[in-house]
């Protein structure tokens, strides 16, 4: 008698599952690490989005910011204000100017000296914010005129503390995928461990079944099936709690926490929904090709 050889792509044949004894341990584990891998997935593509966020915005909106600080005795800073404000006004790829107040210097610096710090007895210069258009502005003649008509003006385009930022948040990137890349890794592994095991358990009843004529398709079905719902459900399960604690996380607005930002929006959320997908394809391959190996040593 032949046994039918109907598989699926990934479930196997629903009705070969019950003709192999139950292995609870090896699949309730793999579950169990398919939850915890995928809980984990979730929060690395979350950091890897918003690294990407942070370098995007870093790159782009304070690519064109910049300041005029205005260092110089009481006696003279207005008229070295005046003096670098016409500098500006009238070179090419200065788009606005705009004078930093006291009362937002105070509240720029509250976050760092704290609320109580008596900032208007600080030596602060004064502060101009500055609108460029990076492919229009020289530079280098911009400081060179400010050199000579307002000595006491420092033109920061903020490149300096801005590159290191944008190379962090690149390897906050690479760190967040190169983790994913390590959480597929590691289910791998877990539901190849499990299908050897399953195989050594289940050793007498492949004997069997070669007997009365099934194939080795046929059996590596009924062994990967159940990896493979192990995998989604606890894939399910783990995706579901990472996406709730990402939304509870403080969103970019709210001051004070380091986590602050690192969260999805918009399309991204579509995302984590495909991990439970991509954690059973993942149970799949691997114990079909443990199951594979395991059937050829026992031929």
């Amino acid at each position: 008698m032949n046994l039918p050889h109907r598989a699926t792509l990934i479930g196997g044949d629903p009705l070969a599952a019950g003709l192999l004894p139950r292995s609870p341990r090896p699949v309730a584990a793999l579950g169990l690490v398919a939850a915890i891998l995928a809980f984990l997935a979730v929060l690395a593509l979350a950091l890897m989005l918003a690294a990407g966020r942070l370098a995007a915005g870093w790159q782009g909106a304070l690519a064109d910011a910049a300041t005029l600080q205005i260092f110089a005795p009481e006696a003279g800073i207005e008229e070295q204000a005046r003096a670098a404000l016409a500098v500006l006004r009238e070179t090419p790829g200065v788009r606005s100017v705009r004078m930093v107040d006291l009362a937002e210097q105070e509240r720029l610096l509250e976050p760092w000296l704290g609320p109580d710090v008596p900032v208007e007895s600080l030596p602060l210069p004064l502060m101009v914010e500055v609108e460029t258009d990076r492919e229009a502005l020289d530079r280098a003649a911009l400081v060179d005129r400010l050199r000579d008509e307002a000595p006491g003006a420092v033109f920061d385009d903020h490149a300096a503390w801005r590159a290191p930022l944008v190379a962090a948040a690149g390897r906050v990137r690479l760190f967040a995928a190169a983790s994913l890349g390590l959480v597929a890794l590691a289910l791998a592994a877990v539901a190849g461990l499990a299908a050897q095991a399953a195989v050594a358990a289940n050793g007498g009843a492949i004997a069997t079944l070669r007997l009365v004529g099934a194939r080795d398709g046929f059996i590596r079905g009924a062994l990967t099936r159940r990896f493979v719902f192990a995998a989604l459900a606890g894939g399910t399960v783990g995706t579901a709690a990472g996406m709730l604690l990402v939304a509870l996380l403080p969103r970019g607005s709210e001051q004070g926490f380091f986590l602050a930002g690192i969260g999805l929006g918009g399309w991204q959320w579509l995302l984590p929904p495909l991990i439970p997908a991509a954690t059973a394809l993942i149970a799949w391959a691997a114990a079909a090709a443990a199951a594979r190996r395991g059937l050829r040593a026992w031929s």
